[in-house]
């Protein structure tokens, strides 16, 4: 990246600032906003589980997978646009 100019680094910063920043977000819902409201998701259900008991034992888990992925994804895509992606090998 050492040949991009500073507006090409700082529009790479703002894109990876921003997809960090709404990943980060997403895990606060997820991890602590969700159990926090357990009870109250306990009324409804899904897979014939307490959608709050769901949610701490498998639900949490299968969003951050998910979000660990689409990071790398969309991270990738990020850096490909600018320039600075790694090199398959």
């Amino acid at each position: 990246m050492s040949e991009t100019t500073s507006d090409a680094r700082q529009a790479h910063w703002a894109k990876t600032r921003n997809l960090t920043i709404g990943i980060l977000v997403l895990w606060f819902i997820f991890s602590l906003v969700v159990p926090w409201f357990a009870n109250a998701l306990n009324t409804m259900s899904f897979l014939g589980f307490p959608l709050g008991y769901y949610m701490a034992a498998q639900g949490s888990l299968v969003v951050f997978v998910v979000l660990i992925f689409y990071l790398a994804y969309k991270q990738n895509k990020i850096d490909e646009e600018f320039g600075v992606a790694e090199d398959d090998q």
